[in-house]
């Protein structure tokens, strides 16, 4: 019979809940009706010699009140109430789920300012390359642009020692391109007024290849460079040189008036490769001489 007490006492406990339990002290128990099981009960043998010892669980639980079922032995033993310490239970659980849920919440912060902190430091790095790298190429193209401009001067510098204007002195009169009743279309060179018999120099080494008598032209020194380039001497009152190779500077003939002409000057032609005259103004700059 005591185990069929322990048995009953569990039914009702599953049956009524915790909470039930918490106030089944104050109900009148309900009246059962069991068969007399003594004959069956009476043939078998002891728990305790089943088990080796007394049955405490079975003993403890027949015993125990079903305001106590569910509690610890330290919670009886201070008295709880089964309703009191599972509402105590279930908050001690909520308060860990809460301070879990806390410290999650905490390491995905801590772990997202962190990765933020990287990409900032990332781009901040990128920054300061792609700034560093600006700086380079600004550095390199000033270095490369006067470079190019000393090159560009020691160029000219050159050219200026390997060429020569025509006359020391001149005023410069009719340029190139000028239309006028002394020309039959417009004006094929530069003139250089000067006194007659003044003497006129070689713009660059070369060789005569041409000198005397050219109608309108008066007397002609025709001067072709290495590339080619014809300079044209034309009006002279006398030439100095009629053949040979000159160099820069050297007098090869001296201003006149000859030929269709106003009064003394030179008038100077350009012909690259021999062919249509160009402004000697700017063929004199391009070689490091203005006029």
């Amino acid at each position: 019979m005591a185990r069929s007490g322990a048995v009953l006492g569990v039914g009702v406990i599953a049956a009524v809940g915790a909470g039930g339990m918490a106030t089944a002290k104050d109900r009148p128990p309900a009246p059962i009706s069991l068969p007399d099981l003594s004959p069956v009960t009476d043939k078998l043998p002891a728990i305790d010699s089943l088990v080796g010892g007394s049955n405490d669980v079975s003993a403890t639980a027949s015993r125990a009140p079903l305001s106590q079922a569910g509690l610890t032995t330290d919670e009886i033993a201070q008295g709880a109430d089964a309703g009191e310490a599972l509402r105590a239970r279930i908050m001690r659980q909520a308060e860990q789920q809460q301070s879990v849920a806390e410290t999650t919440e905490r390491l995905a912060a801590e772990q997202a300012a962190r990765e933020k902190a990287a990409e900032d430091a990332a781009a901040k790095k990128a920054e300061a390359e792609a700034a560093k790298k600006k700086a380079a190429e600004e550095a390199e193209r000033k270095a490369a642009e006067e470079a190019a401009r000393k090159a560009e001067e020691e160029r000219l510098a050159k050219l200026a020692a390997s060429y020569a204007l025509p006359l020391s002195s001149y005023t410069l009169t009719s340029s190139f391109g000028e239309s006028g009743s002394m020309w039959s279309s417009s004006h094929t060179g530069q003139d250089f007024a000067a006194p007659t018999g003044t003497p006129v120099k070689a713009v660059h080494g070369g060789t005569i290849t041409e000198a005397g008598w050219a109608g309108s032209y008066g007397y002609r020194i025709i001067l072709t460079l290495d590339d080619g380039t014809e300079i044209w001497y034309c009006h002279l009152s006398s030439m100095t040189v009629t053949s040979g190779e000159v160099t820069t500077g050297d007098t090869i003939g001296r201003v006149g008036s000859t030929g269709n002409s106003s009064g003394p000057h030179l008038h100077l032609e350009v012909r690259p490769g021999g062919g249509d005259p160009v402004d000697p103004a700017a063929w004199l700059r391009e070689h490091g001489k203005s006029i």
